[in-house]
């Protein structure tokens, strides 16, 4: 776990779901394959020549954005897909309950820091798969505030309007939020630039030290 800024006073805590939440690198890897594959069959190519062009076209976004990399979704709309078509491949190609089990050890600790803290789940999956997922690991939906997602503001992150949009539902000032996740330029640096803090966090065992922590 890496912290990169705490505020002075936190008053909410918002968290990213795959990878964060849950430790599934194979399913969390299937849900990059899977819109792939239904991508190239849409363009009549096979799965290696569809994943090579989204390979450089991230290559090529960063070349031209500084080094900043951008999501799958914003990937798909280079190749014609909308944000609405996106939402709907993902509901209709994900399965949390096939891939994952109940954790009452994540369970036990959201309800922990519910108690001190105001927590919005902030995800680029749409808030169905969402809560599917959150299903799926056997956590109470009602520890969330708010639920942010690809639908929400159809657009994804490292955008900033899905956080922008998670402080607004809690009515909590950026000032007071700390963003928690797995990848450091999707989950931490955009809400670090908006004014809240970030941790960086490997899996869902970091996610547990957090109920231990005064942040």
């Amino acid at each position: 776990m890496n912290v990169y800024s705490i505020p002075s006073n936190v008053s909410a805590l918002l968290f990213d779901m795959d990878g964060t939440l849950y430790t599934n690198r194979e399913y969390a890897q299937s849900q990059i394959d899977l819109p792939i594959r239904r991508l190239a069959i849409l363009k009549a190519k096979s799965f290696e020549q569809m994943r090579a062009e989204i390979d450089k076209f991230y290559a090529e976004f960063a070349q031209t954005h500084n080094g900043c990399k951008t999501s799958l979704s914003n990937a798909f709309l280079a190749f014609g897909v909308s944000i609405d078509e996106s939402v709907h491949w993902r509901e209709e190609l994900y399965d949390p309950a096939s891939a994952l089990d109940s954790d009452p050890r994540l369970d036990e600790t959201l309800a922990q820091l519910a108690n001190f803290y105001k927590l919005a789940l902030v995800t680029n999956n749409p808030t169905l798969v969402a809560q599917k997922t959150l299903d799926a690991l056997g956590v109470d939906r009602g520890v969330f505030s708010a639920l942010v997602g690809l639908d929400t503001c159809k657009v994804s992150k490292p955008n900033a309007a899905p956080f922008l949009k998670a402080a607004e539902l809690l009515g909590v000032p950026c000032s007071e939020c700390v963003s928690i996740g797995d990848r450091f330029a999707v989950d931490v640096e955009v809400p670090l630039s908006l004014g809240m803090g970030g941790i960086l966090v490997d899996g869902v065992e970091d996610v547990y030290s957090l109920a231990l922590t005064t942040l």
